[in-house]
């Protein structure tokens, strides 16, 4: 795909970036009902601030309203391409041996709010939490190309959001550093809701892309971000150059392009 192609299609559906961009996060920033912002020195602002009153106030975040809940429940037993992103902590079990249980359960619960806060201000869904990783998911129906590259840059920002944001607050107390293995991976899901109950049945996601995001996590080292081919194909040119294709040893990697049926490519960010 050229440079050319991907700036055409991206100027097509500028109105889907536009209605994107009026997504909110409601009572996550200290003071309340700010529009998001993506500048980086605000984000990691404010990202400390909210850090340091969780470990020496107790502020306590008060979350965002479920978009992503009532996304899914208009498009249950939907078919939706969509790139999806894992986020998980690496050494929570390490941190529980040695720090205090709720000097942990803030630091975990303050670290999936801001993951969950940088998915939103790259204008994705924040699917669940699940223990200390958090799933986030692109619809990429309208643009996928722009789907791409916003997750790709969702987990640029969260590596940037911990190591400059939440690590020099938790370095104030002398808390271990946090690290995280990031996996993305683009497909097409499935909406389900378990139960008849349209407004209260729980809605989740299933696909080949939710499966292999997470697979590819589980390889991913500590603060590194890890993508599918068929993320890498739908990036921008210029940010695939940042990319590498992973060479697998000794077959520790056995999954196979669902398309071609050969060996899928992994990718390694680079920066």
């Amino acid at each position: 795909m050229t440079a050319e192609d991907h700036s055409k299609e991206m100027h097509n559906n500028s109105s889907h970036q536009n209605k994107s961009s009026d997504f909110k996060i409601v009572d996550m920033l200290l003071s309340k009902n700010k529009e998001i912002t993506v500048d980086s020195e605000t984000m990691i602002l404010e990202t400390q601030k909210r850090v340091w009153g969780a470990l020496k106030k107790g502020y306590e975040y008060s979350g965002m309203i479920d978009e992503s809940d009532k996304f899914l429940r208009k498009n249950v037993f939907s078919k939706l391409d969509m790139v999806v992103l894992y986020v998980d902590l690496v050494g929570s079990t390490t941190m529980t041996l040695e720090m205090p249980e709720e000097k942990i359960a803030i630091i975990v619960s303050s670290f999936s709010q801001e993951m969950a806060a940088v998915i939103r201000q790259h204008h994705g869904y924040v699917l669940k939490f699940v223990g200390d990783a958090v799933i986030g998911y692109f619809v990429a129906e309208s643009n996928a190309l722009l789907a791409a590259d916003n997750a790709v840059n969702c987990a640029k920002s969260m590596i940037t959001v911990i190591q400059k944001g939440i690590n020099p607050i938790l370095n104030q107390y002398d808390y271990p550093d946090l690290m995280v293995k990031i996996g993305v991976d683009f497909g097409q899901n499935i909406v389900v809701r378990y139960g008849a109950d349209q407004d209260n049945s729980h809605v989740d996601l299933m696909g080949p892309a939710m499966n292999i995001a997470a697979k590819i996590q589980n390889f991913a080292k500590p603060n590194q971000i890890l993508v599918g081919d068929d993320v890498y194909q739908r990036i921008h040119p210029k940010l695939q150059k940042s990319f590498f294709q992973i060479v697998w040893k000794n077959n520790e990697w056995k999954y196979r392009s669902r398309l071609t049926g050969e060996l899928y490519k992994v990718y390694e960010y680079k920066g």
